[in-house]
């Protein structure tokens, strides 16, 4: 892989890693919102809301600005952009660990329905409903699940569409409106477009360590789906939205990273100890240092997923599980430095950091561990297993 040649034996080209003017415009203007509507203190206030997600930072977010269409094409009601301009709305709520069911919706459950049938009324209607921001859509599989999908699901379809089984931990079930079902039918995989509202569906919430990313356990009892897709095409959908999914999360990852980090060089150049700044402390310096250095590691990561995913590429499989390897423990140390070097105030449920350390640690388990995605590495890139033990940014 050194050579630059991926797995199907094709010359790859260079991997873009920087951001286009379009992609500094959406960074700015989701910026903009997310300063105005998700600050931390805002964030805070709300965070044992019995509401799902905030509807009206969503609505403005995926509706005003169109965020949630950017994967949809032109003429089925989206931007037709790319997994580029996705990663950049998700560094940016992760920045401010906002609310909103974008990861969920406007990239898995809207990558699931893109790899089915295009042409099916059941397909294009729900893509057009979620690129336009008014209904929320999950993949129903557990928050942990990593790319390749379930192996077995545990929902089962009869021949007349009906479903029984439970889905447990799913990411945003309690906000959505459209259930994109994985299950095994008569005739092997399929997948089933359900309404969360539909006779025979029931969401019971469960509380999550990440306040700001609701979890569902779903247990379907006869409720009865819309057939998407079956057989390998199912399949496909299901494990490229989760491939994508997890590509993208590195960028939230990230934006975790880059707001702890930029929060923690704020504080420490204002706290002052024995008459001097503590951030001018030599030791201070270097752990600020070695986190600055990981965290532009991180970015250069996330990025290569992101550009690897939206001109699809063959290596995509392997950016992606480089990503999610690097960039998880990446978010997970940063939120821990910034609550250690906060001092006391760090520690406290009215200081934001422990939001970021949250969304940190869940994330590291999102979408597959990053254990799992060193051992998914391994395997593509022809590595033994002894070397696992060697971490990655060694």
């Amino acid at each position: 892989m050194n050579d630059g040649t991926p797995l199907n034996g094709t010359p790859a080209a260079d991997p873009d890693l920087l951001y286009s003017a379009e992609e500094d415009a959406l960074r700015d203007a989701v910026r903009s919102l997310l300063a105005d509507r998700s600050d931390p203190a805002t964030v805070l206030a709300g965070l044992e809301s019995p509401a799902a997600y905030d509807t009206g930072l969503w609505r403005a977010l995926a509706t005003d600005i169109g965020a949630a269409g950017l994967l949809v094409p032109e003429e089925l009601g989206g931007a037709g952009a790319s997994a580029r301009e996705a990663a950049v709305v998700l560094e940016e709520t992760g920045r401010c660990v906002a609310p909103v069911p974008y990861l969920t919706s406007a990239v898995i459950a809207v990558t699931a329905l893109l790899g089915c049938d295009l042409g099916q009324a059941d397909v294009a209607a729900p893509l057009a409903a979620l690129a336009g921001g008014g209904t929320v859509g999950v993949l129903a599989v557990p928050l942990p699940t990593a790319p390749g999908g379930p192996a077995t699901p545990t929902v089962r379809a009869a021949a007349d569409g009906a479903l029984t089984g439970r889905v447990t931990s799913v990411a945003d079930a309690a906000g959505a409106g459209l259930l994109l079902v994985p299950a095994e039918g008569p005739d092997g995989p399929a997948l089933y477009a359900v309404e969360a509202a539909a006779d025979g569906v029931r969401t019971d919430s469960v509380t999550p360590l990440d306040l700001t990313r609701p979890l569902g356990h779903l247990t379907f009892g006869g409720a009865h789906g819309r057939l998407l897709a079956t057989g390998d095409r199912a399949r496909t959908a299901v494990a490229h939205a989760l491939l994508t999914g997890a590509g993208l999360l590195a960028s939230e990852q990230l934006g975790v990273a880059e707001w702890c980090l930029a929060e923690t060089v704020r504080h420490t150049a204002e706290r002052t100890q024995f008459g001097r700044p503590v951030g001018s402390f030599q030791a201070l310096k270097h752990r600020m240092a070695a986190l600055w250095l990981e965290v532009a590691s991180a970015r250069a990561a996330a990025r290569n997923a992101a550009d690897a995913l939206a001109t699809g590429s063959a290596d995509a499989p392997v950016a992606v599980a480089v990503a999610q390897a690097y960039c998880a423990p990446v978010a997970v140390r940063a939120a821990q430095e910034c609550i250690q070097l906060h001092g006391g105030i760090g520690m406290t449920w009215e200081h934001p950091a422990h939001l970021f350390l949250k969304r940190a640690k869940s994330d590291e388990l999102a979408l597959g561990s990053p254990g799992r995605h060193r051992a998914a590495l391994a395997g593509l890139v022809a590595l033994d297993a002894p070397q696992l033990s060697t971490p990655l940014s060694s």
